[in-house]
């Protein structure tokens, strides 16, 4: 039943960055491709109806934490605190500035919210990312489960870890560049005329800064965690999440060079940013949280899990519940499909 929910929890962070990683890819794009007031309410509009929902999926990652894994819920929302309220912050500022962008005419307002919107997006895929190397290299741990760790120390690995090191912010950079491409995707789908040519041209050279951020990271985190490379060798059916990675990149290469590709070159992207959540959950499975340097008092399926009784009776409310957030997005996304129009 552990493996199970935390094969869930991997599940829906992995739904959480795919759906939310475009509007927050668009957010950064925005800076660069949108010319125009007109083109940067197009990039929005694209996101309009789906960011807000799409935002759910941490709400309920953070509450299957909780009843799953309260160990871990409680250690790392301890430990965190200072960049989870950075993260609560741009996640406010980003959302303000959606609604806020289109009330008023006036060019000073709008282009106020919008360079909000795009600061606040491309700030959370670096964070976002630098929160997934801290997970995968490890934190500082005792004998009862809580650490607390400061913005930043000397940028080393070891002796006293700071969240922002060499490794988390080159993970960082990782998260930042594929949710960019990702948003590229979804808003060169979304939008047509000389936007869609931008964003087209803008994903291209983002794609191979990504192939070469992937090799770096993937070679660095087996150096980093140890687990990771033990992981693989005791469960050699595992390297299929890192070959849907490696399909997704190809296949985005692909549609990215056939006209009319867009759609297949977002859903490439998805199944790129899939492999990668699955390859960094089986890098640490069966540890829910690594310690460092003590890898024995680290946080695991076992030791930071809830009652097998709790697990089983919440398994029986979280299937209706996906069955019936599934069926809101599969109407939502039928009933606002289409192209984005251009208009100033």
């Amino acid at each position: 039943m552990e493996t199970l929910w935390f094969m869930i929890v991997a599940v829906m962070i992995a739904a959480y960055v795919v759906l939310d990683g475009f509007d927050l890819g668009a957010g950064f794009v925005s800076a660069f491709v949108a010319k125009t007031p007109g083109e940067r309410r197009a990039v929005i509009h694209s996101i309009g109806p789906f960011w807000d929902g799409n935002e759910v999926w941490l709400l309920a990652g953070g509450g299957v934490l909780y009843f799953a894994f309260p160990k871990l819920y409680a250690s790392s929302f301890a430990g965190f605190y200072l960049p989870l309220m950075m993260v609560l912050w741009l996640l406010i500022l980003r959302g303000i500035a959606i609604e806020f962008g289109s009330h008023l005419s006036n060019p000073l307002w709008r282009s106020f919210w919008d360079t909000g919107f795009a600061f606040a997006s491309i700030l959370l895929t670096v964070f976002y990312g630098a929160a997934l190397g801290n997970v995968v290299r490890g934190v500082p741990l005792n004998a009862e489960g809580i650490f607390f760790l400061p913005l930043w120390t000397n940028f080393q690995i070891t002796g006293e870890l700071g969240i922002l090191d060499w490794y988390t912010v080159l993970v960082g950079l990782l998260a930042a560049a594929t949710l960019a491409l990702h948003g590229a995707l979804w808003v060169s789908f979304r939008v047509a005329g000389p936007l869609q040519e931008r964003t087209v041209a803008f994903a291209r050279p983002l794609l191979i800064g990504v192939v070469a951020l992937t090799a770096v990271v993937t070679a660095v985190t087996f150096s980093v965690q140890p687990q990771a490379p033990a992981s693989l060798s005791a469960r050699p059916w595992s390297a299929v999440f890192p070959l849907l990675s490696l399909a997704g990149i190809a296949l985005m290469g692909v549609n990215l060079r056939r006209k009319g590709g867009e759609l297949a070159a977002f859903l490439s992207s998805c199944l790129f940013i899939v492999g990668l959540l699955t390859s960094a959950a089986n890098s640490v499975y069966p540890n829910v949280l690594p310690a460092r340097p003590d890898a024995a008092l680290s946080l695991t399926i076992s030791n930071a899990s809830t009652s097998s009784y709790g697990q089983t009776v919440a398994l029986w409310w979280w299937v209706p519940a996906l069955a019936l957030t599934t069926g809101y997005f599969v109407f939502l996304f039928r009933r606002f499909s289409g192209k984005v129009t251009v208009t100033e």
